[in-house]
C-alpha cells in the first residue's frame, strides 16, 4: 500500500533527522538512571541539569563507543549542563537562531542510556511556556510540543525543520506533551567554557504563600500573604540583614511579595540593596539587604 503524500513527507523528515542529527545524539548513564544529550562543540555535550547525577557520567555515542564524561558547567536555574568528553568524530549540531513558533514542525531525538536512537515528529503547541528550575526560579521561553519520548530521553535535542537545535527535552506533561528548555547559544558556550552561572541569592529557604497562610493560622496568627522564611544561612545577605526563621516577607522594594517570582525578579535586577517588608509575629519591620 502506497502511503499518502503527507505520511511520506513525515517519514522523510524522520529519516532525514536520523541521518543528519542522529550522529550528534548521545546516551548518558547506564541502568535505570539514564538520560540523553547532544554534541554542541568539539569534546562538549549539552544536556539538562537533572539528567546528570555526580561529576562524571558514561557517554555512549552513535555506533556504541563509550567514554567517561566530566561535568564542566551547570546552571540548575536554567536546567542546563555541559559535559567534557572525547567526542572523536561525532558532528556538532547547529543551534537555531530563534525558537520555532506555534504550529511549527519539530523532531525530538534521544538515545536513552545508549540503548539506541529514537526520533519522533511533532508540532509546537506553545513557545511561551515557563517552568521552575531546581531552585525555584521561573524559566521562560520553554517550548511545549507533541513529539512523544520514552523514559531516559531527558536532555536529548529538539530540532526544527532544518535540523537545528531549538531546545533540550526536559519534562513530560499530562496528555503526552513535552517541555523543552530553550537552547540559548550564549548560555551553552559559557557552560562549555567552564563558567559557572551564579545568580544572586538571599540565602533563605522559603515557603510559598499558601503554606505561609496555613502555618500562621495553625499558631493563631492573622493570615497574611507572603513568603515564610523556613531557614537562614548565617553568612548570607539575609542573615547579615537580620532576617530570622519564621519571618514572613510581605513586600519587596515596596511591592507585594505574594509570589516567589516577585522576589526573583528583583534579585535578578542590578539593584545593590533590597528593602524587605517583614512581619515577625505581630510586628512589622523593614530590613535592608545589601549584596556584595
Amino acid at each position: 500500500m502506497t502511503p499518502s503524500p503527507a505520511l511520506a513527507d513525515a517519514q522523510s523528515a524522520v529519516l532525514e533527522a536520523a541521518e543528519r542529527v542522529g550522529p550528534s545524539v548521545v546516551g548518558l548513564g547506564r541502568g535505570w538512571r539514564t538520560g540523553s544529550g547532544v554534541v554542541v562543540a568539539p569534546n562538549r555535550v549539552a544536556t539538562v541539569a537533572h539528567a546528570v547525577r555526580g561529576e562524571e557520567v558514561t557517554v555512549t555515542f552513535a555506533g556504541g563507543r563509550t567514554a567517561e564524561g566530566r561535568l564542566t558547567g551547570v546552571d540548575p536555574d536554567a536546567n542546563l549542563a555541559v559535559l567534557e568528553v572525547d567526542t572523536a568524530d561525532a558532528p556538532v549540531i547547529e543551534v537555531a537562531p530563534e525558537a520555532p513558533g506555534l504550529g511549527a514542525p519539530v523532531l525530538a531525538l534521544a538515545d536513552p542510556g545508549g540503548r539506541g536512537l529514537r526520533v519522533t515528529l511533532g508540532f509546537v503547541t506553545t513557545a511561551s511556556r515557563s517552568l521552575r528550575g531546581a531552585r525555584g526560579r521561573r524559566l521562560t521561553g520553554a517550548i511545549e510540543h507533541t513529539a512523544p519520548l520514552p523514559r531516559g530521553s531527558s536532555g536529548g535535542p529538539l530540532v526544527d525543520a532544518e535540523g537545528r537545535l531549538a531546545g533540550l527535552n526536559a519534562i513530560r506533561l499530562e496528555g503526552g506533551l513535552i517541555l523543552a528548555v530553550p537552547a540559548e547559544a550564549g548560555a551553552i558556550e559559557r557552560l562549555a567554557a567552564g563558567e559557572q552561572t551564579e545568580r544572586r541569592r538571599l540565602g533563605v529557604a522559603l515557603a510559598p504563600p499558601r503554606v505561609a497562610r496555613r502555618m500562621r493560622r495553625a499558631v493563631g496568627l492573622p493570615e497574611r500573604d507572603g513568603l515564610l522564611v523556613r531557614g537562614v544561612r548565617a553568612s548570607s545577605p539575609a542573615g547579615r540583614a537580620g532576617i530570622e526563621r519564621g519571618d514572613l516577607i510581605v513586600a519587596v522594594n515596596g511591592s507585594e511579595a505574594d509570589r516567589l517570582d516577585a522576589l526573583h525578579t528583583v534579585l535578578d535586577s542590578d539593584a545593590t540593596t533590597l528593602d524587605l517588608g517583614v512581619v515577625r509575629g505581630a510586628e512589622e519591620l523593614t530590613l535592608t539587604v545589601t549584596f556584595d
